[in-house]
């Protein structure tokens, strides 16, 4: 999508966390590229909405909101193994716990630490400081396929997943203009991720790292 600044690619928190700051969309020398995070027609595809979650925990979850013109649509959700199930429900809060604390304006919402830690907790602050310095917001769909989950063990897993950023767009807050960036190789991202569940039963991400313009998300 048009949605991710490109300062944030260049923001290095090491090798693993830099890769997340990598922005949305799109191709226009000034412009972010399509990144992550919005909603779109899946046509039968599961979705997983911001405030939802396959897994259990004993601790109350965070609420999260999405305005009317902003969602993430995640497929391949249900694999038929529910611990599978879990790590992707909350690999997909993950990404939405992102998207919240840039519509809040605020890095110091309960679900961004909540379902990311260490190093991905690190650069999700980063990215979501980058929109907020931008004055910038976005709107539209991304949607998130191709999502696999491996475990290791009981309590650590990794998620590979695509995104398509061809239908959301950044959005500045102040002037509320669209940057209508076209669609390009680089609308659509490789991430790899590890999570690991933690005492509460929550799958938080820890780490990840993403391959923009990847030929493996290439339509």
């Amino acid at each position: 999508m048009n949605r991710r600044p490109s300062l944030l690619a260049t923001v290095a928190l090491g090798a693993a966390s830099a890769v997340l700051l990598t922005g949305c969309g799109g191709g226009d020398g000034d412009s972010t590229g399509n990144d992550k995070i919005a909603g779109a027609d899946t046509g039968g595809e599961t979705s997983v909405s911001p405030s939802t979650s396959a897994s259990s925990g004993t601790e109350e979850r965070p609420t999260i909101t999405f305005p009317s013109d902003a969602k993430n649509v995640f497929e391949d959700q249900d694999t038929g193994d529910a611990t599978k199930d879990a790590v992707l429900a909350d690999s997909a809060l993950s990404v939405n716990s992102l998207d919240d604390a840039i519509f809040q304006g605020s890095v110091d919402t309960k679900a961004l630490g909540f379902y990311n830690t260490e190093d991905a907790l690190g650069a999700a602050i980063t990215y979501v400081q980058g929109y907020l310095d931008k004055n910038d917001t976005w709107v539209g769909t991304t949607r998130y396929f191709n999502r696999k989950v491996t475990l290791s063990g009981d309590t650590s897993a990794t998620v590979t997943y695509c995104s398509d950023e061809s239908k959301s767009f950044l959005k500045n807050r102040k002037t509320e203009k669209i940057k209508n960036t076209p669609t390009s190789t680089d609308s659509y991202v490789l991430y790899n991720s590890k999570l690991v569940k933690n005492t509460q039963g929550v799958w938080q991400t820890t780490d990840i790292v993403s391959d923009r313009g990847s030929k493996v998300c290439q339509p």
